[in-house]
């Protein structure tokens, strides 16, 4: 061996061997995990001494925080020590504080101005769609697609009752019945057929034109009076809550792009025979006036609005 060759020191071990030559080494740890757990021995007993801790029989070490300050839900103000339900109950009256702020202005400020103020529109947002799933997507679906046939498609820009925030609001407030009376008395069947053949022509189906003609006689005329609401040239009245039957947006009767004309007039057909009864509740009294607001921000953004 070269007299230059240094000799490292043996490592120490433990003095436990397995199999005669399987031993365990006594190495020591490494520096920066000695210090990273003395650090968190200290953090622990600082910890102990600022933070409600250690139990003391009925009782529990408080800390040496400074107090806290809360109101209760029936207006009494609470001092105490600091603690995590203190604080969460603070954190929630100071949430309330600046809900009730932005309440106040949703209450008083333009639906123009709500929808160009990028808080207001996302706090209404927000809180429409919990407003909305609790009382009107039972009918409306959650998304207010509607139920075809019987409760409006709000997601689409075809207003029956009107689309501004104006009539939309009205709407909420104090309801709606809309209502057609039933000709399955008034018309008989080949009468019945002709009106169906008109109402599919005015949304553009390829349809007899004889029968469409004689059909809308029959609109236009006193046989029928269709146009009374839905206007002579079919494209309905929003004071009277009368369908468009010009756009090819169907509210009630199951027509659809891709069936047949003889099925799409069938399906007409059984809406003018049976007639149309159906009512939306008036939500003033059951919502306040700010909620009622919110609403109807909410499903004019749904559809476009008018």
């Amino acid at each position: 061996m070269s007299s230059k060759e240094t000799h490292k020191p043996a490592v120490q071990t433990t003095g436990h061997a397995w199999d005669g030559d399987l031993q365990e080494f006594n190495n020591p740890l490494p520096r920066w995990w000695l210090w990273a757990f003395y650090a968190t021995v200290v953090f622990a007993v600082i910890y102990w001494v600022i933070y409600p801790a250690w139990p003391l029989g009925r009782d529990y070490t408080k800390g040496l925080f400074n107090t806290i300050t809360y109101e209760t839900s029936d207006g009494r103000q609470v001092e105490t020590h600091w603690n995590t339900r203190a604080r969460f109950l603070r954190e929630m009256q100071a949430a309330r504080a600046k809900q009730e702020q932005i309440l106040q202005r949703l209450a008083g400020v333009p639906y123009q101005e709500i929808a160009a103020d990028r808080e207001l529109s996302a706090f209404a947002y927000s809180m429409a769609k919990v407003l909305f799933a609790d009382n009107c997507a039972a009918c409306h679906q959650s998304g207010g697609a509607g139920v075809a046939g019987l409760y409006p498609n709000l997601a689409d820009d075809a207003w029956l009752w009107g689309g501004t925030y104006a009539e939309i609001e009205q709407t909420i407030r104090n309801g709606r019945r809309g209502f057609m009376p039933s000709f399955a008395r008034a018309l008989d069947e080949q009468q019945l057929d002709d009106v169906a053949t008109f109402v599919l022509s005015l949304s553009g189906f390829e349809v007899d034109p004889e029968a469409a003609r004689r059909g809308g006689a029959i609109f236009n005329g006193q046989a029928g009076g269709c146009y009374y609401c839905h206007t002579h040239e079919g494209t309905g009245m929003t004071s009277q809550g009368a369908a468009n039957l010009t756009d090819a947006v169907w509210t009630v009767a199951r027509v659809q792009a891709t069936a047949g004309v003889e099925a799409n007039k069938e399906a007409v057909k059984a809406v003018i025979r049976k007639g149309i009864q159906r009512e939306m509740p008036a939500w003033a009294g059951r919502l306040d006036d700010t909620e009622i607001r919110i609403l109807t921000f909410y499903v004019h953004q749904l559809g476009g609005g008018q």
